[in-house]
Parts: C-alpha cells; sequence; structure tokens
C-alpha cells in the first residue's frame, strides 16, 4: 500500500467519524424530540410543544451538518475509488401546524416524523460505520 493511499483511507476516515459525530448529534435530539413528544401526546401542553420543536429545530441543524459532512466523506472515499451512496433522506418534520393547532392528531402526525426521521438517522449510522469498519480494516 502507498503512502498516499493510506493518506486518502485516512482522510474518508476522518471524514466518516466528523458525519457520525454530526449524525449522533441529530440522534440525540430527536430521541429528546420523540420523549417530549409523547409527554405532548399525553397532554403535555404549550410548553412540551415549544421544548419538543426546540429539540427539533437542533436535530435539524445537525441533519443539515450531517448532510454536509457526508458529502465530504463520499468524496474521500471517491478518491479511494469507492463510489457509495449515502442518503441521509429526512422529512421536513419541523411545521408550524403542531404549534398553531395543538392537538391529538397533529401530534400524532408529529410524533410518526420524528420516529420516521430517528430511523432514518440510524439506517445511516449503521451504514457510516459498517464503511469506517471496512476502512479501518483496509489501513490495517
Amino acid at each position: 500500500m502507498t503512502d498516499n493511499y493510506e493518506k486518502e483511507i485516512q482522510e474518508a476516515i476522518e471524514a466518516g467519524k466528523k458525519a457520525l459525530s454530526s449524525l449522533r448529534k441529530a440522534q440525540e435530539y430527536l430521541d429528546s424530540a420523540r420523549g417530549w413528544g409523547i409527554y405532548d401526546l399525553i397532554g403535555g401542553g404549550l410548553i412540551s410543544t415549544i421544548v419538543k420543536h426546540d429539540r427539533m429545530d437542533k436535530a435539524r441543524q445537525y441533519i443539515l451538518n450531517a448532510r454536509d459532512d457526508l458529502r465530504c466523506f463520499q468524496n474521500e472515499l471517491a478518491d479511494l475509488n469507492g463510489i457509495i451512496d449515502i442518503n441521509l433522506d429526512t422529512q421536513d418534520a419541523w411545521g408550524f401546524a403542531d404549534i398553531l393547532f395543538d392537538g391529538l392528531i397533529t401530534d400524532m402526525a408529529m410524533q410518526s416524523r420524528i420516529n420516521n426521521a430517528r430511523n432514518d438517522v440510524d439506517q445511516t449510522i449503521r451504514q457510516v460505520e459498517s464503511i469506517l469498519e471496512s476502512l479501518n480494516s483496509e489501513g490495517e
């Protein structure tokens, strides 16, 4: 293995780790939003709705960061001739209907979107971890 190839592997690993960091933060805030969403479903009121949306907004920012990080990761993988498509495709779950029409139906719909986003993030984390595992074994 050439020094340049080893350098490219390390760059890809670093890019993957950065993407994982953003994904895990998004996961953390989605978990929190999910918890507040459950509380909201059982009658938490306006405060729980506001806190839930705050957590969702933070999760959204980390998801946007993760998308950028994943693009960098893909570029680094392309340098290794490993074109792999990693797509973080979360629904836009950040509307105002939940606040304006705070009721069971909108709370349930919002909870479903949070769960879908969480599943998408989980799947992407598993995919990145698998690629990193391959890169680590290749780099050894």
